[in-house]
């Protein structure tokens, strides 16, 4: 991996929280009911909030941004959540809820008023981003920036997790992974537990042929688990996706980006602290490691 896609690495750790903190926070739940959705799954606002940036996306367009999600998954929200609501009520809901989400974590007073440095680092390194074949970053960097710098910080993580994310479709693909594929990998060298994936909607029968393909190919033994040429292929799509979610901070620089990691290390205090986001996660940002 290159120095600046591991200085992406360390970044992404610092900002995927604050940018994840949408989808499982209190308040995110209540705007997301104002507004007509079902919250006793975490699902329908989950789509309608990640998905909003892209317009009444429908369900092909949605299975090709997304990618790990079954087909059946897609398309039991989309394009059904704009039924619900349209595009702009939920971003405007989705600005809502981000607002209450980070004033009951940081306060209303010096809390958030004391991002305006961190807001604008971060808002140069989302605007320096390259927007070519990364449909979630440019639907992203597309909308108006808020004026809060709470709000234009949790936005600049949102380009540019959404910029990463982009980028590591196109690491998958490079490996042949196809989007079942891309997690039973991942399950198999201990990203996530098996269980974590099953919000993305795979049946069993699906999840052994996908496994069964990897075998094939030898990247998984008898039992599901990884063989060292699985790993192999994994530590490759970690450091294509690394290396491609370089370009942003290579332009910042090492000394600015440090600058803004420490920063906003009370706003990653804040999210933690706050107990909204899952203990695990699907993104295995805390156990794979990726050899230089």
């Amino acid at each position: 991996m290159s120095i600046d896609g591991r200085l992406a690495r360390r970044m992404w750790h610092q900002l995927e929280p604050i940018h994840a903190a949408l989808y499982f926070s209190p308040q995110a739940f209540e705007e997301a009911a104002a507004i007509g959705y079902d919250v006793e799954s975490r699902w329908p606002s989950y789509f309608a909030y990640r998905t909003a940036p892209l317009g009444r996306a429908g369900t092909n367009l949605a299975f090709a941004t997304y990618y790990s999600f079954s087909p059946r998954t897609i398309a039991e929200h989309v394009p059904a959540v704009w039924d619900t609501a349209s595009p702009e009520q939920v971003l405007r809901a989705r600005h809502r809820a981000v607002d209450r989400t980070y004033r009951a974590m940081l306060g209303d007073g010096d809390g958030v008023g004391a991002l305006g440095e961190a807001a604008e680092l971060a808002r140069q390194v989302a605007e320096s981003v390259t927007v070519g074949g990364r449909p979630f970053a440019a639907a992203n960097l597309d909308l108006p920036w808020p004026d809060e710098p709470h709000l234009a910080l949790w936005h600049a993580a949102t380009v540019l997790r959404e910029h990463r994310g982009d980028g590591h479709l196109v690491a998958l693909q490079a490996a042949e992974l196809d989007p079942c594929e891309s997690l039973v990998s991942l399950a198999a060298i201990g990203g996530a537990p098996v269980a974590n994936f099953a919000g993305r909607g795979w049946s069993e029968s699906e999840w052994a042929a996908a496994q069964d393909r990897l075998a094939g190919r030898g990247l998984v033994d008898g039992e599901g688990q990884a063989t060292d040429q699985g790993r192999a292929l994994r530590d490759q799509v970690e450091r294509m996706t690394d290396d491609l979610a370089a370009e942003p901070w290579r332009r910042l620089g090492e000394q600015r980006a440090d600058r803004l990691a420490q920063l906003i290390q009370p706003v990653l205090g804040a999210v933690f602290e706050a107990g909204i986001l899952p203990m695990t996660s699907t993104l295995a940002i805390a156990t794979v490691k990726v050899p230089d």
